[in-house]
């Protein structure tokens, strides 16, 4: 399938970032706004065929966080099962990182798993490195040269630099190439700013506290996309916990409108899950909580209507948000949190104000 402008990107406005104060918020992307797991999937499919055609012999792929996880995931599976896929986390994890900045973010610092990573540039003629988008490509820059330094035998390799939006400038793309970076996109746009501030906007709501019974169920993940998988089983790890959703849901008799719900970095298991789901004739749509402090306004041409603060699953320390829901008469929330209590209970109380009917909560262990 071929992608226009408008089938990914709609324009936000940021809460309170000097630095941009736009957000590129792409509606296929089981992200910020609800979709279909098949059609998010089918996006990143279409990126991962793509990337094939000119690095087919790549078999380490490095997805951003937080929005870009499930993508990178998908081009790795697109590649070969074999491939081992890891993702850049803005946890605080135990063990050996290298750590870098994505400079215009919310959240700017980033850090990448450590351990093997000598081993896997070595055994790989070519690297992929996957976002959902590319401005400027500095927080590409900024990995790489890091890595570079640590890791000698990256000097010698092909660097992908895949997006599913590409809005880097003559200048921007000759930085890369000075790093032998090239770069595999499904849409082109041009370098510019965004009109935000037309928009009459708000902050995300604040929660208020109400209490709803659910059922929590655990789910077999043993791997984690954070410290790097072999993707071929973690697929296969959250298709089965599609095919446990679905028998669930078949037990409780719940056959109508299906919210499945990630959390944060952990994106990717609610989309394949999600997957399953449809195709036993569920209706389903996919988003995840999110880092992301976005503006709300009920412009209809704007694309976030509605929004809630939550406290993180991760860390109850940290704010989190959850934009656009609806009434869904259940909702399958998928998380690898370990402390999600408080997470869970405002994201519980977000739901209520729609009158979600049944709550299915699924841990990751």
């Amino acid at each position: 399938m071929i992608y226009a402008v408008n089938d990914v990107l709609k324009v936000a406005k940021r809460l309170n970032n000097a630095r941009r104060n736009y957000l590129l918020v792409n509606p296929l992307q089981g992200k910020h706004l609800p979709t279909k797991p098949s059609a998010a999937l089918e996006m990143m499919d279409a990126l991962g065929k793509k990337v094939i055609e000119k690095f087919s012999s790549a078999r380490l792929v490095i997805g951003f966080a937080e929005t870009a996880t499930a993508i990178g995931a998908v081009v790795a599976k697109n590649l070969s099962d074999e491939c081992f896929y890891l993702q850049t986390t803005r946890e605080n994890l135990g063990g050996k990182f290298v750590e870098f900045l994505e400079e215009h973010s919310h959240a700017p610092e980033q850090k990448l798993y450590a351990e093997n990573l000598s081993e896997l540039i070595n055994k790989t003629p070519e690297i992929v490195f996957v976002d959902d988008e590319l401005s400027t490509g500095k927080t590409l820059l900024n990995i790489v040269r890091q890595l570079k330094n640590k890791f000698p035998a990256l000097k010698n390799k092909r660097i992908c630099a895949a997006s599913i939006i590409n809005r880097l400038s003559e200048e921007n793309l000759a930085s890369l190439a000075a790093e032998n970076i090239s770069c595999v996109y499904l849409v082109k746009l041009e370098q510019k700013n965004f009109d935000v501030e037309k928009f009459s906007v708000e902050p995300a709501n604040e929660i208020i506290p109400t209490h709803k019974d659910f059922s929590i169920h655990e789910m077999n993940f043993s791997a984690d996309m954070r410290r790097g998988v072999i993707i071929g089983e973690y697929f296969n790890q959250c298709e089965a916990a599609g095919k446990f959703i679905v028998n669930l849901l078949k037990r409780e008799n719940i056959s109508d409108e299906i919210l499945i719900l990630g959390t944060e970095e952990f994106m990717l298991p609610a989309i394949i899950a999600g997957n399953c789901l449809e195709a036993e004739n569920f209706s389903v749509m996919t988003h995840s909580t999110t880092r992301s402090p976005i503006s709300i306004c009920k412009d209809e041409n704007y694309p976030i209507r509605e929004g809630f603060k939550l406290r993180s699953f991760y860390d109850a320390t940290r704010t989190t948000f959850i934009y656009n829901l609806k009434f869904y008469d259940a909702v399958i929330i998928m998380t690898n949190a370990k402390n999600f209590s408080a997470g869970l209970n405002d994201l519980i109380s977000a739901l209520n104000v729609h009158g979600v009917g049944k709550i299915i909560k699924c841990i990751a262990c």
